[in-house]
């Protein structure tokens, strides 16, 4: 996550971040779960080497990106979402971009904030799509559990 300055659309991602993450975790799986500790610790660590002088902030943050992207690459191998692997190509490309930076010995500008900023809002938004889905999977499986248990309690009463 990067600004330039204090912008109401950093002040914005922050508050979606926390906010999808603590709703994903209250109400998502397994999969959504870790994803959102993922995202919400890798903004966290921003705001902390947020502070770094411009020595490090490339090197912390390209560093994050490598967990996060391998985090999220080990929940795509492992539960098999497409929306865990969209977040982990979001990361992948964010992961990218830092390194391109670092290694061209680019200044980050603007450019580079808005690639940043994008790839964050569609992990975000990944995220909340997984939380969806789960709570959709959940009412699925109350439903046909509900429709199992009547059909198995109509084989059983007597026929009148």
């Amino acid at each position: 996550m990067h600004v330039f300055g204090h912008n109401i659309l950093f002040y914005a991602l922050l508050a979606a971040t926390f906010g999808v993450s603590a709703f994903a975790i209250w109400k998502g799986d397994t999969a959504v779960r870790w994803a959102a500790i993922t995202q919400s610790g890798a903004s966290i660590m921003a705001l902390f080497y947020a502070t770094l002088g411009p020595d490090w902030i490339q090197t912390v943050e390209l560093a994050a990106g490598l967990v996060s992207a391998a985090i999220y690459l080990l929940l795509a191998v492992r539960f098999a979402n497409l929306w865990i692997g969209g977040a982990m190509l979001l990361q992948a490309g964010e992961f990218s971009l830092d390194a391109f930076y670092l290694v061209t010995d680019r200044p980050l500008d603007h450019l580079h904030a808005w690639v940043n900023n994008t790839c964050e809002w569609g992990v975000v938004l990944c995220i909340l799509l997984g939380a969806i889905l789960a709570i959709l999977r959940r009412m699925t499986l109350a439903r046909e559990a509900a429709e199992l248990a009547a059909r198995r309690q109509q084989r059983t009463s007597p026929a009148v």
